[in-house]
């Protein structure tokens, strides 16, 4: 049995520690397509085979990072504007940095290290391709049954209903722009793990304690 929002051949879990965590989209160990650990399918993992100093990242993090070696949001902001990994789109909002970092922030810091942003990068840039793959005619935006399309091919099974409601979340006059589609993105995976990670049969039922539950949905 698939685990519930991940289709079977992309991705059952395997408990793992924190820090440890499997990426969306990969598949159950034997099954599916083989997906490097940290990677997406069709989409390597970001090499780890750098030096700091010479990590092409490293340049963009340090020019805005603190004193503390982490960025908030503002400046996550700032460094993936620097980036130019938006391409033609808009950059990322405010908002949309504030739940990237939540995504990742397993200590509750509010900041991300630079770990943490390599493995942001990778799965901006899958989940750049997957857009760039949907929007045919390049105007940064794609329709409702693209983004359904989308979700369905990063390994997530959802009901019908629930797709209903993530596009009437994330649509704007019926159209879907890159910023809403990444943050769509996040929240799904973010979610997706908060869960996940309580749900010690992976049979897709949780028992939450009201403030886990609070403390694991408001922060994204």
């Amino acid at each position: 049995m698939a685990y519930p929002g991940y289709g079977g051949g992309f991705g059952n879990f395997s408990g793992q520690m924190p820090g440890m965590q499997m990426l969306m989209g990969q598949p159950v160990p034997e099954t599916g397509p083989h997906v490097p650990p940290g990677g997406y399918l069709g989409y390597p993992a970001y090499s780890n085979s750098y030096a700091s100093a010479e990590d092409p990242m490293w340049r963009y993090f340090t020019d805005v990072a603190g004193q503390d070696g982490e960025v908030d949001a503002e400046e996550l902001q700032k460094c993936l504007t620097q980036s130019g990994i938006s391409g033609t789109y808009s950059p990322f909002s405010l908002e949309t940095c504030r739940i990237m970092i939540a995504m990742l922030d397993r200590d509750y810091t509010g900041k991300m290290g630079f770990n943490e942003f390599k493995e942001l990068w990778t799965a901006l840039n899958g989940w750049k391709q997957n857009f760039l793959t949907i929007d045919q005619d390049g105007s940064g935006t794609v329709e409702h049954h693209e983004l359904n399309q989308a979700i369905a091919a990063m390994g997530y099974r959802l009901s019908p209903q629930t797709l209903t409601a993530i596009v009437k979340r994330y649509s704007k006059n019926g159209r879907i722009f890159f910023d809403d589609y990444v943050a769509c993105c996040v929240k799904l995976r973010a979610l997706t793990d908060f869960f996940r990670r309580r749900d010690h049969l992976q049979q897709g039922v949780v028992n939450f304690v009201y403030d886990d539950f609070l403390q694991g949905t408001m922060t994204i």
